[in-house]
This record gives structure tokens, C-alpha cells and sequence, in this order.
């Protein structure tokens, strides 16, 4: 059984720092260097000044810039820049947001969910990185605090946690309200009821849960809780070092969005017709019309969009069957994968290596503008994968391999800290 529990979060003080829009954030993984330097610049007291601090003058280079983030840390909360709330809470979360003109909310809520040694019902899917890795748990040893959730699915088909938030919480006034530079409306409220958490955390009685985003944050959290455990001998098992701060949404709702990774490569081989004896390939006049097209196919067949100065094409398999003889690793499941298949069909013909793909989240235009501006000579345009893929996939155990999923929207950062 997966444990839930409220906990006291570290949150900011209004009253201090005046406008929230100006102080969070978006995940640290997801930040360009651009917009890193716009959120230093927007305020002293922004989160990425803890979450992506950077050495200076007197820290000096490499690990010394995990000391100015603990700086940071402990001098807002000396000063009363953080403060931690009194009562152990789950915060719940409202975020709103458009696609294509269509109006979308999403609900969830913050909680900390037990690190257990048996994680047969928790289901990561996607592998990671030792450099990712690394760097967080230094942060987190550094701060003694965890800055951003890690981002988990349950189900919740009868909507009752959804329920909760509508009856006794919706009405209440947000303690956060912000306004993403992406135009996404972020809410947040606190619950501290203790018998409405405890119908919550009942829920998630004898659940599969699966981590949408945040794999290499979970797996910071089994090497904190370790190393603590090995400095604590008598630990009792309810140390805060035991559990790991979790955005929760339902994974049954039609509102959790996955959007498609597209790959940008910046030489492409003009010797490509042997593309002819894979896929079906169908010539695009608009550029708008190449997302519905590749939706469509998508439905049952393998497709992808191509873009190079030539023009658009559509590219659908044309036999299923050579997914096996091009890919031997994996169940069924995870051989359907898009991106492997591109991967196997094109880029490891054309010997394109990894060091030659960008990737682009969501924005299908920023794929046309790397390619119409010579950064590039080609773009793929990939569909989503599908939620009952990644289900499939995580139960078989298999972890997809990275930027494969991008969840939308991202978690916020900077609304609670959880104190390890």
C-alpha cells in the first residue's frame, strides 16, 4: 500500500515578497539559459535563485554553488521570506490553460508519499541520467530540503479526491494565484482537515501508481533516505527524510495532458530514398494541416511528419511486422514506442547520434523555425504517447528510454518546500 500524509510545508510570505507571479517557477529541467536569466532578473526572491543557483565571486566554481543555495535558503528563512505553515496540509492545485483555443484545468495536489523498500505498486518509466541525478542530490543535502515534487499518476475513476476539493475547498480563496509566462494559471490551497486528508489518502489504498516526470527526483530520494538511514540507527521510519514531497494527479481524468517530443537534427543526409521502402510518403501543402494529418494516422499506423527546406511530408509505416527485426529489446509494448521506431528506421541508418538531435517540446513552430533559419536541415514531428502505452509499458516493468513524454502542464515550483 502506498502511505500519504500531509505535511507542513515551507511556503512564501506575501506579505514579503509582494507579487507570487514574480517568484516561481518552472521545473528546473524544462528552464533554457534565456529564460533562466529573465527569472533572475524578475526578482531577488524568484525560486530559481535556490533551485539553479550559480557560483559567484566569494563561492567561487563546481560544488561551492550548492553552498550560496543553502545561503539563500536560510536566509529567507531567517528573514521570514519563507515560512513554514503550522498545521501539516495537502495542497491542493488548479492549473488552467489552452491548446489550440481549448480551454483545459487541471486538478491535483501536493502530499509526501512513503519511500518504501517493496516498490511493486510504484511505476517509473523512464530511465535516467548519473549527472541529473547527482546534481539534485547535492542541492538537497546542501538545503536539507526538497525543492520541487516529483510528478505522480493514481486512479481515481469515481473522482471522490476531485470531490473533496470541489465541496470543501474551490469556494475558499487560493493562498497562490499566478499566471505562467505560457499563459497557464496556477492556484493552490491548503487542507488540513485531518479526517478529509485521511479520505483522500484512502484512495490510494492498494493503488499502481506511475511517475509521469520527475524519475531522477525519486530516485534522489532513495539515496537521501539511505544515506540517512545509515547515519540514523534508531530511526523510527516516520523521519520527514522518509518520505518524498509528490505532485499527485488522477491519471483517469481527460484533462492530463501528454505532449509529443519532436527531434530536431542539425545535418541530415539528402540520400534518403530508401525512406520510400519503409513508409508510405504523402506530400503536405500547409504546414496547419500537418498536425491533424499526423493525428489521424496516428490512430493505427506508426506515422511522422518530416520537415526539411524542401517542404512537408508524411511519413507512415508500411509494415508493422519489421518492428521486430529492427528492434529486439523490449516487450510489444514498448517495441510501439514512436520514438524507438524513428530511432531504428531512420536515425540509426542515417547514423544520426544523439549529440545531433534537438528536442522540442510542444511547439511544432519552433521545429519549422530551426529548420527555415539554417540551424537545421530537417525536423521529425512525433505524435503523443498515449496514456495506456505508458501504463502498459510501466506495468511490464520496462522504463522508456528519456524525452520520450512531456506532461503538460509542468508542477510548479516554488509553492511548497518539503523540510527533509
Amino acid at each position: 500500500m502506498s502511505v500519504i500524509k500531509p505535511f507542513n510545508g515551507i511556503v512564501y510570505n506575501p506579505d514579503k515578497v509582494g507579487d507570487m507571479t514574480k517568484i516561481v517557477c518552472p521545473p528546473y529541467d524544462v528552464i533554457s539559459p534565456e529564460q533562466e536569466a529573465v527569472l533572475k532578473k524578475r526578482s531577488p526572491y524568484n525560486f530559481i535563485h535556490v533551485m539553479l543557483a550559480k557560483a559567484d565571486a566569494r563561492h567561487g566554481e563546481d560544488d561551492s554553488r550548492y553552498a550560496k543555495a543553502a545561503e539563500t535558503f536560510a536566509k529567507w528563512l531567517k528573514e521570514g521570506i519563507l515560512v513554514q505553515d503550522a498545521k501539516p496540509s495537502i495542497y491542493y492545485t488548479r492549473q488552467e490553460y489552452k491548446i489550440m483555443g481549448e480551454r483545459h484545468s487541471r486538478m491535483g495536489f501536493l502530499a509526501v508519499m512513503k519511500i518504501e523498500n517493496d516498490t511493486a505498486r510504484l511505476h517509473p518509466h523512464e530511465k535516467t541520467h548519473a549527472g541529473a541525478k547527482e546534481d539534485r542530490f547535492k542541492l538537497w543535502t546542501s538545503l536539507k530540503a526538497a525543492c520541487s515534487p516529483i510528478f505522480v499518476c493514481f486512479s481515481d475513476a469515481q473522482r471522490k479526491v476531485e470531490g473533496i476539493f470541489q465541496r470543501k475547498v474551490a469556494a475558499t480563496r487560493p493562498f497562490v494565484d499566478v499566471v505562467e509566462d505560457d499563459g497557464t494559471r496556477n492556484m493552490a490551497w491548503r487542507l488540513d482537515d485531518p479526517e478529509l486528508v485521511r479520505q483522500v489518502a484512502d484512495v490510494f489504498e492498494n493503488q499502481n501508481l506511475f511517475i509521469a516526470d520527475g524519475h531522477h527526483r525519486y530516485e534522489v530520494s532513495r539515496r537521501y533516505r539511505e544515506m540517512m538511514l545509515a547515519k540514523t540507527p534508531d530511526a523510527t521510519g516516520e523521519e520527514p527524510w522518509n518520505y518524498v514531497m509528490t505532485y499527485f494527479t488522477n491519471i483517469d481524468s481527460r484533462e492530463l495532458q501528454i505532449f509529443p517530443i519532436h527531434r530536431i537534427i542539425k545535418t541530415f543526409s539528402k540520400d534518403i530514398g530508401f525512406l520510400e521502402n519503409l513508409f508510405r510518403i504523402d506530400s503536405v501543402k500547409k504546414r496547419e494541416d500537418l498536425a491533424v494529418m499526423l493525428a489521424r494516422a496516428g490512430r493505427n499506423e506508426h506515422a511522422f511528419g518530416l520537415y526539411t527546406r524542401k517542404g512537408i511530408q508524411l511519413l507512415r509505416l508500411k509494415n508493422k511486422s519489421q518492428i521486430n527485426e529492427f528492434i529486439k529489446e523490449g516487450s510489444a509494448d514498448y517495441r510501439s514506442l514512436d520514438s524507438l521506431i524513428l530511432k531504428a528506421f531512420v536515425f540509426d541508418k542515417l547514423d544520426i547520434k544523439s549529440e545531433d538531435i534537438t528536442y522540442c517540446n510542444k511547439d511544432m513552430d519552433e521545429c519549422f523555425t530551426a529548420v527555415d533559419n539554417g540551424q537545421a536541415e530537417a525536423a521529425f514531428i512525433l505524435n503523443p504517447v498515449r496514456i495506456d502505452q505508458l501504463r502498459a509499458i510501466a506495468l511490464n516493468g520496462e522504463k522508456m528510454p528519456p524525452k520520450t513524454t512531456y506532461f503538460y502542464p509542468k508542477a510548479l515550483s516554488g509553492l511548497a518546500l518539503y523540510k527533509l
